[in-house]
């Protein structure tokens, strides 16, 4: 399979105030697990995936700080803003050009 063009702009998003940013380009089974655990009925194991995908979508001075956010007791961040967050990135991703598959 095709990697995404290093040209490609970068991800980013704000929340509070604060940008964060998703590296360039992420492994394939990260996205595929995505959809794997918000298709089955398991509320538990969906919110688990959506904290655990932007520990591998963002990058790591991102991750630190949108952890102390979400963990944040002055600035809340609501279950539905982390989920449509991650609908966004993951369609920003999905709809990267790829590059020819080698042969």
């Amino acid at each position: 399979m095709g990697t995404n063009s290093p040209d490609a702009e970068p991800i980013s998003f704000k929340l509070h105030g604060e940008e964060f940013y998703c590296l360039p380009e992420i492994q394939g089974s990260v996205l595929l697990k995505m959809v794997g655990s918000t298709s089955d009925d398991n509320p538990a194991r969906s919110a688990s995936m959506i904290t655990e995908f932007f520990d591998h979508v963002l990058t790591d001075e991102s991750t630190v700080r949108f952890n102390e956010l979400i963990e944040s007791k002055d600035r809340t961040v609501s279950i539905q803003t982390l989920g449509e967050i991650t609908g966004w990135i993951i369609e920003e991703y999905s709809d990267r050009p790829e590059e020819q598959p080698e042969a």
